[in-house]
């Protein structure tokens, strides 16, 4: 797996934040690599049958349209879930190729990029949390690298199990 760097071009605050998220996306991607199409969808630990490679991937593309689009701009939510079927994105991700998925995961972070770097890091977000509490773009992106993070090491579990790929 390829190693990606997480050392900020800079010191100041949003050059750390967005290299740490970056880093963790960029981590994401490399768990992937080298994965078969076959293996991505498999469902391999018994007590989370939707938790696949590709489930993983597609959900963290999601959370970061719900952090940025829904919560920060204040968008109506598009998500694939539902009330009914909360965990949607997860289900589908296995009707689309993990490169699909990747490359708009991909596509969708070189948005929201652009995003952040557009915007102070303390404006406030339009929409609320569940608290109803509106938190500000720095929160977000502390909020999305722990998120991603977690989710990566489940990529690492997964991965494991798998094919016995293991990484850094």
């Amino acid at each position: 797996m390829t190693r990606i760097d997480d050392t900020p071009p800079a010191w100041d605050e949003r050059a750390q934040l967005t290299t740490f998220l970056d880093y963790a996306r960029g981590t994401a991607r490399a768990k992937c690599e080298g994965v078969s199409a076959e293996n991505a969808r498999k469902a391999i630990l018994p007590g989370s049958p939707l938790m696949t490679m590709s489930g993983v991937i597609n959900h963290l593309r999601w959370v970061e349209y719900y952090w940025f689009q829904v919560v920060f701009l204040g968008e109506e939510d598009r998500a694939p879930m539902t009330d009914e079927d909360p965990d949607r994105e997860m289900r589908i991700a296995v009707d689309f190729p993990l490169t699909q998925l990747l490359d708009a995961y991909a596509e969708q972070s070189a948005r929201y990029r652009e995003l952040v770097a557009g915007n102070d890091l303390g404006k406030q977000a339009q929409g609320t949390i569940r608290n109803g509490l509106h938190v500000d773009l720095r929160w977000i992106l502390h909020h999305l690298t722990e998120e991603t993070a977690r989710h990566n090491g489940h990529l690492d579990i997964l991965r494991e199990l798998l094919d016995g790929t293991t990484g850094y």
